[in-house]
């Protein structure tokens, strides 16, 4: 048994950017970025990819990374790791969208540092720098409580600033595709049916929050770039540029 994992769930059907795991960046799928990235980052910690096709596999196997199949028809990616654990095993998973290829190992520590500290689940948050980004609901808000947990994830942008002073509100959290759990939330979470809240917003996560459950979140001001739509490429491409310079 694994103390700790590093579980990436991917499937191909991506309404918004339909295959986008396997478009070309810089001539390697998506994926291969994320991958390679997290592979550099978190050496020491094993590394599983829990995906729902064949084709998927296949451009992973052949680098040398380690898949689990996984029912395509599963309602989340949460699903889909919760899966893949029955046969990892991991007492906690740290959970990265396969879409997020550029984190860095301050942000796997920081989710590391939240879950020592007692929370069944854990995310991250940066804040928003463009207006542009809290209106889009391809990029989800978290509002955060004093105590540093989750009160609620939206595609709206949250908090509504009443007063309208213009520009971005006081505490405006872009939510980053990261995530921390332990065994046992997982388990249970495989027994939750999929929320109201979550049908709505189509966000997993609130089936956590649905079944009185915390997710504590870490604020972070190292952001990273999750490919959500075609444009989202672009933004990508511009961070990549900046690194090399």
């Amino acid at each position: 048994m694994h103390e700790t994992a590093l579980v990436v769930p991917a499937r191909l059907g991506s309404q918004r950017f339909p295959g986008k795991l396997l478009h070309p960046v810089r001539g390697r799928p998506l994926i291969l970025w994320t991958a390679e990235n997290l592979s550099r980052i978190a050496s020491g910690m094993p590394l599983y990819f829990a995906v729902a096709e064949a084709e998927l596999a296949e451009v992973l196997g052949e680098k040398g990374y380690t898949c689990i199949r996984t029912d395509p028809g599963l309602a989340s990616g949460t699903d889909r790791i919760a899966i893949a654990n029955r046969e990892i095993g991991a007492r906690r998973v740290i959970n990265v969208q396969a879409d997020e290829p550029v984190l860095s190992a301050g942000h796997l520590s920081q989710l590391m540092q939240l879950m020592d500290g007692g929370m069944d689940a854990a995310t991250l948050a940066t804040p928003f720098a463009r207006i542009e980004d809290f209106q889009d609901p391809n990029k989800v808000k978290v509002v955060v409580s004093p105590k540093g947990e989750a009160l609620y994830f939206s595609r709206s942008p949250i908090p509504y600033d009443r007063d309208r002073r213009g520009g971005l509100p006081p505490d405006a959290w872009w939510h980053m595709g990261v995530y921390a759990y332990t065994d046992a939330l997982l388990e249970a979470f495989l027994t939750w049916s999929p929320g109201r809240l979550e049908g709505i917003e189509r966000l997993e996560q609130l089936r956590i929050m649905e079944n009185g459950q915390r997710i504590g979140v870490g604020l972070s001001e190292k952001r990273t770039v999750g490919v959500d739509v075609v444009d989202d490429l672009d933004q990508l491409e511009a961070f990549l540029k900046e690194r090399e310079d």
